[in-house]
């Protein structure tokens, strides 16, 4: 089963290598901004992604930047009771501006659709209001200057979540938001799909042997360790970096690197120091939250964490 496991595993990622078009990071970007609810967070995908941009091009020198809020929609909807009353979701609306002036970054991921669809069957208006969002998004994003790159919404696992009904909605969701390429010139990465395909694809190997185990997401939603690889790969490909395409794990795609694991550990940390400092430096209306440092102290704590990263690359 585990040879079996591993030769899927391949497979999906020749597949996930061919279905994307390589659209590079240009080498005047400097700064990159993650948008996104608590899957991006969470941010085990973004520290993916900027430990293996260090270990690939070491003498890049780019900021990646979490600002995801757990709960947070870009369609304004809350449902009653979100929370168990405590509060309603926080609105993209609301803070987009001031993370756009005290970051100012010249390319910008966003991640939404995941709670937009308020874990409710797939109704006209709350698409609409996933629809609006995303515009208004992109309009107030393409003001900046910045390099936009939409990512489709990550898979909800049925068998784990209690949302009947919900994983078409991110379907549909998804499918709109990649028709963008095409309908407005967007740009769009992927992460919905090969999740989808590749949890699929892992579930019918477990049904020949009866087994019932496999998951992305233990709660349907908050993808684990494998989910966010996908997503970050993925979000590699998209990039250009080709080679990432067999390697079904960060560590195994840096493995090759001298101190490799050590430097993806100090890039967690990094990240985990900065992602609260930003969220608490440009403010935002969800309670519950961990207050982060003073953003000059925690950029102060972060540079000495890249000396220690830089010392590893060289």
């Amino acid at each position: 089963m585990k040879n079996q496991r591993i030769l899927l595993s391949l497979l999906l990622s020749v597949s996930y290598a061919l279905a994307v078009s390589a659209q590079p990071i240009a080498t005047t970007v400097h700064k990159v901004l993650f948008l996104g609810n608590s899957i991006t967070y969470a941010g085990s995908y973004i520290t993916d992604i900027e430990a293996y941009f260090i270990t690939r091009y070491p003498k890049r020198q780019i900021e990646f930047i979490n600002v995801g809020l757990p709960s947070e929609t870009v369609s304004g909807l809350s449902e009653d009771g979100h929370a168990g009353g405590r509060f309603p979701r926080p609105d993209l609306h609301e803070r987009l501006q001031r993370v756009l002036e005290q970051t100012k970054p010249d390319l910008i991921f966003a991640c939404y659709g995941m709670n937009d669809g308020i874990y409710l069957p797939l109704e006209e208006q709350r698409f609409q209001a996933f629809k609006d969002g995303i515009q208004w998004l992109h309009d107030q994003l393409a003001k900046t200057g910045a390099r936009i790159i939409h990512l489709t919404p990550p898979v909800y696992d049925e068998l784990r979540g209690p949302d009947k009904g919900y994983a078409s909605v991110l379907d549909t969701y998804s499918t709109w938001l990649l028709s963008q390429k095409a309908a407005a010139n967007w740009e769009v990465a992927d992460l919905h799909y090969p999740m989808k395909t590749y949890l699929d694809a892992h579930r019918a190997v477990d049904a020949q042997f009866a087994i019932d185990g496999f998951a992305l997401a233990n709660d349907g939603v908050h993808p684990g360790e494998v989910g966010h690889w996908i997503m970050a790969k993925s979000i590699l490909l998209y990039l250009g970096e080709k080679n990432v395409a067999p390697f079904s794990t960060i560590k195994a795609a840096i493995s090759t690197v001298p101190d490799g694991e050590q430097i993806l550990k100090l890039v967690g940390e990094r990240q985990t120091l900065m992602k609260d400092a930003w969220l608490t430096a440009t403010g935002h209306k969800r309670p519950e939250m961990k207050t982060g440092l003073p953003l000059k102290e925690a950029q102060d704590k972060a540079r000495q964490l890249e000396e220690q990263i830089r010392t590893l690359v060289k």
